[in-house]
């Protein structure tokens, strides 16, 4: 005959000091010998309030995956914000003002509207149709090249004179050997787009063949002042005046192209020089 089974044998709970059988007391709640944990089934020591494994509270319920879908919501909602705030930004940048990039529709070699670029139609339509640039010789491609990058630069397009310069630059390179009209031309590009030692090449290139050449004076004194070196700005400009009579003289083809910057050049330095007219 079986042995009847003998009670379970008391102890003292570590943390309330009550008499407790079993595995957790009665009186507090404390894990006592041989207790495990809910969540990974360590065994806790007698008294811990949290398993010495996992971390999770000794009395806690194991995480269920219903909470731990909940506590990824918030992660969630941040990731969704994020991608929101991106495409708003991204939405912005890309209808920003075309002034501030280049418009390669626009601003495509050749357009109407941009010098004689422009042919009416004939078919009575206010429409214009852009001429056919295989029948432009190199010159007149190298001359509306310049003109465009001019004309971006007087708007303040500084995108689009740095996307078009090299394009300009490269079509004069292909004229060579280059006049001092040319030459001209390449160093006021080179002057806007940024390229000054180009434009200062250009510049000494046309003194050294004539020293007297409106243009290579006024070229030089424009680089002059981007440098603020006032000295070397009030030399080119009394070199200028002097010159003035005998080189307009000449009736030079390229002073008859650029007379708006040698009329400009001219009262500057008069202005600058303090010599009343």
């Amino acid at each position: 005959m079986a042995s009847p089974t003998s009670p379970e044998q008391s102890t003292t709970c570590p943390s309330c000091g009550a008499a407790a059988t079993g595995k957790y007391c009665s009186n507090c709640g404390a894990p006592l010998a041989g207790a495990t944990c809910s969540a990974c089934a360590a065994e806790l020591s007698p008294g811990a309030k949290f398993c010495h494994r996992c971390g999770t509270a000794v009395g806690g319920a194991a995480p269920t995956a219903r909470e731990s879908r909940t506590n990824a919501l918030p992660w969630i909602v941040a990731a969704l914000a994020f991608l929101a705030l991106f495409a708003m930004a991204a939405g912005r940048g890309f209808n920003a003002r075309r002034s501030n990039t280049v418009d390669g529709s626009q601003n495509a070699l050749p357009q109407a509207g941009l010098d004689d670029r422009g042919v009416a139609a004939n078919d009575g339509s206010d429409a214009v149709r852009a001429p056919d640039i295989s029948s432009l010789s190199p010159q007149e491609r190298a001359d509306r090249l310049y003109n465009r990058v001019m004309m971006l630069a007087s708007q303040g397009k500084v995108d689009s004179v740095q996307f078009f310069a090299p394009m300009a630059l490269t079509a004069y390179q292909m004229l060579s050997p280059l006049n001092a009209d040319q030459r001209y031309d390449m160093g006021r590009i080179g002057e806007v787009a940024g390229a000054l030692p180009l434009a200062k090449a250009q510049a000494d290139t046309i003194l050294r063949e004539n020293p007297n050449h409106l243009l290579g004076l006024i070229l030089e004194a424009r680089l002059a002042t981007l440098a603020g070196d006032t000295t070397q700005l009030h030399s080119y400009e009394r070199r200028l005046m002097a010159a003035e009579k005998a080189e307009l003289a000449r009736k030079r083809v390229e002073y008859s192209r650029h007379q708006d910057d040698i009329v400009n050049a001219l009262q500057q330095a008069r202005k600058s020089l303090g010599i009343k007219t």
